[in-house]
């Protein structure tokens, strides 16, 4: 019967497939060997069909196994997702909590709404992380924040996304710079001429995106840990690179930086990429992490229309 189903049972499916083998699955459950074995077993007698190919050295899925295994995946999903709300519905405010922030994300609507986070709610404690390209997403999943702010797409049923706004990065060089000449002029410059010079490169922290390039075209590169770091470097006519445009606005207005019209980048040197506003499908969001993303989202929203009307 299908209605003896269990969520132990379809816990248990899940964790014998991430594991590899019954052994390992119950170590991580914290249960014997063989109550693992018989959870399969009971499963695989209800649904009538075979999950595991027992003939090897280690247990590896059927057919019918890895089909129902998004299933159960699926549904257990579900579950915990339903759980967290449950749990919120009684929920008072949470002591604090941390959100893990892109340094592309610009500061000053992140620092606005958490302006209106400490007018809300004083006594909540807030931990503002500093994780770049995949990282914040890896935090998010590693459950070493609440909240997370990443301009990387990488989907995940997990993870519930919801759209900020695009941030707009320009590829600049100091005004000293052998570059800043071809570019004053606006001529038109190729990948192969940047990559005759130094580019400034943020380092990958993360393993979720460990190993990718993002906008890199020079073959000779330095990395760095963070913005300031990379602005400080361009601006010391070391070489050139990508930043956030409302990081360097005032640069280029008073020609301590210029742009390079690089097409590889899009017109005039720059790009656009969508930031999200993500959290875990399975947490509840306290009263203040919901102040905090109302925010945010409305003086996203906000900005995107006074670039839509400026850029018009």
């Amino acid at each position: 019967m299908l209605d003896a189903l269990t969520l132990d049972q379809m816990r248990v499916f899940v964790t014998v497939a991430e594991a590899g083998s019954f052994r390992a699955a119950a170590g991580r459950i914290a249960r014997a060997q063989s109550a693992v074995s018989h959870a399969v077993a009971n499963l695989e007698s209800q649904l009538g069909v075979s999950l595991f190919d027992r003939s090897g050295h280690r247990p590896t899925l059927t057919p019918e196994g890895r089909s129902l295994l998004a299933d159960a995946k699926a549904i257990l999903l579900k579950v915990d997702t339903m759980r967290a709300r449950a749990r919120g519905l009684g929920d008072g405010v949470e002591l604090g909590f941390a959100i893990a922030l892109d340094p592309q994300f610009p500061l000053r609507l992140a620092a606005a709404a958490l302006t209106e986070l400490r007018e809300a709610y004083p006594s909540v404690t807030v931990r503002v992380l500093s994780a770049s390209l995949g990282e914040a997403v890896q935090a998010l999943l590693e459950r070493r924040c609440a909240l997370a702010i990443s301009g990387i797409d990488i989907p995940d049923p997990q993870i519930e996304r919801r759209s900020l706004t695009y941030v707009s990065r320009v590829a600049v060089v100091a005004a000293g710079h052998p570059l800043a000449a071809r570019a004053i002029l606006a001529e038109p410059i190729s990948a192969a001429e940047l990559a005759d010079h130094v580019q400034i490169v943020g380092e990958d922290p993360s393993r979720l995106t460990e190993g990718r390039d993002f906008d890199v075209l020079s073959p000779g590169t330095w990395r760095v840990g963070d913005n300031a770091t990379k602005h400080a470097l361009i601006l010391a006519g070391i070489g050139w690179g990508n930043l956030p445009l409302w990081l360097v606005q005032r640069d280029l207005e008073e020609g301590r930086l210029i742009r390079l019209s690089a097409a590889e980048y899009g017109e005039r040197g720059e790009s656009r990429h969508r930031a999200w506003l993500m959290h875990r499908t399975d947490e509840h969001l306290g009263p203040a992490a919901r102040v905090f993303c109302d925010a945010v989202l409305r003086r996203a929203e906000l900005s995107s229309a006074q670039s839509q009307w400026t850029r018009s």
